[in-house]
């Protein structure tokens, strides 16, 4: 809101216009940097929003992985509601990033062959952020590390939060300093590899789920977790549409398999016992 003053210090409906140098808004934003990082590779003019959008979901990667390494900071140090405040700000930002589908889920595979070459090699899963987010789901793979070893940088983040506990590892660890029975090789697994389902970590959501008043915050927290799997699970899907509409079963370009890739990955539910303890209750 403007506070601006006239010479008689009297309230002035004229906002301050003249700066030395760059706006203040321009120093915080950095928003001349931001609009001038669209290089296009072909004359088509299609080729503009789809940079665009997928520079804009790079952004939302870094404004969710600030989310998740907030919340896992927090439940280390058994600080529940500044987690599930993270969280919950992840939901609305999961739900701006799925938006950003939207542009592109309509393309035809000719609107996305006239500037598909100029993609070269390129492929959403060499995205460094993304590959962030899905370790901190559990979705951990060394192998994802290879194709960064030439920005050393990039690669010793990566390497970093491959060693280091996912979101869901430190609500586990959150639910056995609680009293609740998860198992000490849950606990104590390689936290370098993808987490596998437990039959026993099921139990004891089964047990939350069943009495819900009993630990009423760590049933709050599971059903939160459960809607950031959801829209997980709904950007998988949107992009497997998108990428279905726009070029088929054609190989990806990164040498992926394309669709049948992401019709696995589709397939894969985050916080699994969440899940399946439903149908135990």
């Amino acid at each position: 809101m403007s506070n601006t003053l006239d010479a008689s210090g009297a309230g002035s409906d004229t906002p301050n216009l003249d700066f030395a140098g760059t706006t203040p808004y321009e120093d915080y934003v950095q928003a001349d940097v931001l609009t001038h990082l669209q290089h296009l590779r072909s004359d088509d003019p299609g080729e503009m929003v789809f940079l665009v959008t997928t520079q804009v979901m790079e952004l939302w990667f870094t404004v969710i992985v600030h989310e998740w390494e907030t919340a896992a900071k927090a439940l280390r140090e058994d600080s529940v509601p500044v987690a599930m405040d993270a969280l919950k700000r992840s939901l609305r930002e999961l739900e701006a990033l799925n938006a950003s589908w939207r542009p592109l889920a309509q393309l035809t595979p000719g609107q996305f062959n006239a500037y598909r070459a100029a993609l070269g090699e390129g492929s959403g899963f060499q995205s460094a952020m993304y590959r962030r987010m899905e370790f901190l789901l559990g979705e951990k793979s060394a192998s994802m590390l290879v194709p960064h070893r030439g920005a050393p940088r990039v690669h010793a983040e990566l390497e970093k939060a491959l060693q280091e506990p996912s979101l869901y590892d430190e609500v586990l660890r959150l639910l056995a300093r609680r009293g609740l029975p998860v198992p000490e090789a849950v606990l104590e697994r390689d936290l370098s590899r993808r987490y596998e389902p437990s039959p026993e970590v099921e139990a004891v959501w089964t047990s939350l789920y069943e009495d819900p008043e009993a630990q009423h915050d760590l049933h709050r927290l599971g059903e939160v977790l459960t809607d950031v799997a959801e829209l997980v699970w709904r950007w998988r899907n949107d992009h497997l549409v998108a990428t279905r509409r726009a070029m088929g079963a054609k190989t990806g370009t990164g040498g992926s398999a394309g669709v049948t890739w992401l019709e696995k990955r589709a397939t894969k539910n985050v916080f699994p016992e969440l899940w399946t303890a439903r149908s135990h209750v």
